[in-house]
């Protein structure tokens, strides 16, 4: 007897995230995998000599094989930066980039060093953090199934000005995770180097940004216990989605 497929749970989770972004405005994007250095970092306010750039945390390309300094992409930010450059002419703009990301890192039950993550950016006139906040708040409260408390803490990122850490707290629902805080990605208003290096008034305009990874909102959705899990193409796994 035949059985019928299904969709591997990123791509269950991907789809999701796709159709609750879209009530509230944001477009799909997506960039390349094998990233130049000017955008992975340069683009990205990232400093020439910022640890994230030495080989052991980035898969580098040898010198030999492209014309110009190449990695594999190290998060999805490069494709804000694309993504503003192409659109520089459309604001205000909002969209979202889910994709595969890669950091040279042992791995254990909570890291790979390949991963999904989800990208998010809006540029307009007036952006602020409160229109992070909201819309953060109405993607989990929508993606998890319940009333959802946000919550701020300084961080640093290159790439934002001012930086957050940002909480999550599930208030209800039946949820293991209801009424815990837990740290759920990095977030910010778009430096204005990066906005105005992709020919964006930065004295007119504004956005904010954010990044989290899609295997952690695995961890949180269905309770997975091992990151790896999700890549090893074990049916036993997989198909209790």
């Amino acid at each position: 007897m035949e059985t019928t497929g299904h969709k591997h749970p990123i791509s269950r989770m991907i789809a999701e995230i796709n159709s609750i972004f879209a009530e509230v405005g944001f477009v799909f994007a997506e960039g390349p995998e094998v990233e130049s250095e000017h955008y992975n970092f340069d683009r990205m306010n990232v400093p020439k000599d910022h640890p994230s750039r030495d080989m052991q945390d980035t898969f580098w390309f040898k010198e030999a094989d492209v014309s110009e300094p190449t990695v594999l992409r190290t998060h999805t930010s490069p494709v804000q930066a694309r993504y503003m450059e192409s659109h520089v002419s459309q604001l205000p703009i909002r969209m979202i980039c889910p994709g595969k990301t890669f950091r040279n890192e042992a791995t254990d039950a909570t890291h790979e060093a390949q991963f999904h993550q989800l990208e998010g950016l809006e540029v307009g006139e007036g952006v602020h953090l409160g229109h992070l906040k909201g819309t953060i708040e109405y993607f989990f409260e929508h993606f998890l199934g319940g009333d959802v408390e946000v919550r701020f803490r300084p961080g640093f990122f290159p790439f934002v000005e001012p930086g957050v850490e940002v909480d999550m707290r599930l208030l209800s629902g039946d949820s293991k995770l209801k009424g815990k805080w837990i740290e759920i990605m990095g977030a910010g208003m778009v430096h204005p180097n990066v906005l105005r290096d992709s020919g964006i008034d930065p004295q007119k305009y504004s956005g904010y940004a954010f990044g989290m990874g899609i295997d952690r909102l695995a961890v949180m959705k269905y309770g997975i216990n091992d990151v790896r899990d999700l890549y090893t193409g074990d049916l036993r796994f997989v198909n209790q989605f």
